[in-house]
């Protein structure tokens, strides 16, 4: 038994070294450097300057930081009430088996498979002001006379990233809802059926708790995921105009790609997975209850 532990134990050593050079040491490295003053146009002059790096990121007037932060909200619960929303109905129409599901699931779950930055070169095309297929539609429609600035007018511009963004996330919802929906007992349904309960009756009562557990966590992880998912709005808008469509994690990649200041981007990213950990403890705190009898 022990020679069995042992070899166990060799065997997962390098994992736990891919870990702690690729996860663990980045994160403790990034937490260090969001202290220090830490920019390439100045590397000899590398030192601990405690808060100043939060203190900077606050008070910058390029970047308004609680318009910043508010843009990261709208941004994270707008997209995931729709992306979850309408996951949630394309996993209830795929539940039973019909005539080219295969193709019909296909076509819904392909977004998943594409780059969001490409997402974002894609739907910037289609939101253009002056070309855009969007645009087009409108106008044959008869709903609008002139050409919208979709991504040029801060008016438009969060809204069109964040209908971008909801494309993009339904089909993570839709798949994980449906193996969920998939492993409800039929014998719930013909239960409920028998004692009376409507359609409308047996989702609340009997989908909706018995996958609670699968729709805590995707929730969850796709908030981090949103939250940490700047791709699609870096390829439509680049956080602008204006800081229109700027949240925190765009602001991080500007700090470090375009004024190569590490300390204030680093100082960016401990306040993201600061906000991530609180939020996620009182979201589970929150959810997390007995199992559901049913």
């Amino acid at each position: 038994m022990r020679n069995s532990q042992r070899k166990l134990f060799i065997m997962i050593i390098p994992a736990f070294v891919l870990l702690i050079l690729f996860v663990y040491f980045p994160i403790v490295k990034g937490g260090v450097v969001a202290f220090q003053n830490y920019n390439l146009f100045d590397l000899t002059n590398v030192h601990f300057i405690g808060l100043d790096n939060f203190k900077a990121v606050i008070t910058d007037r390029n970047f308004n930081f609680w318009r910043i932060c508010l843009n990261t909200v709208l941004w994270i619960f707008v997209s995931l009430f729709f992306q979850f929303v309408l996951g949630f109905g394309l996993a209830l129409l795929m539940r039973k088996p019909f005539k080219g599901r295969g193709i019909y699931s296909a076509l819904v779950f392909y977004p998943w498979a594409v780059s969001g930055f490409a997402i974002g070169l894609v739907w910037a095309w289609m939101f253009n002001g002056q070309f855009g297929m969007i645009n087009d539609l409108l106008m044959r429609l008869g709903i609008i006379n002139n050409n919208i600035g979709f991504l040029s007018d801060p008016k438009f511009a969060m809204m069109s990233v964040i209908i971008a963004n909801v494309w993009y996330g339904v089909p993570f919802f839709a798949i994980m809802l449906l193996a969920a929906l998939q492993s409800v007992p039929k014998e719930l349904y013909e239960a409920a059926e028998i004692d009376g309960a409507t359609k409308l009756r047996q989702l609340f009562d009997v989908t909706i708790p018995y996958i609670k557990p699968t729709i805590i966590s995707t929730t969850l992880l796709r908030t981090m995921w949103i939250m940490n998912f700047p791709e699609i709005i870096y390829g439509m808008t680049g956080g602008g105009p204006a800081n229109s469509t700027n949240i925190l994690a765009t602001l991080m990649i500007n700090k470090i790609y375009k004024f190569y200041d590490y300390g204030q981007g680093a100082a960016i990213g401990f306040i993201i997975m600061s906000v991530l950990f609180v939020y996620a403890f009182f979201y589970l705190r929150l959810t997390s209850s007995k199992e559901v009898v049913l």
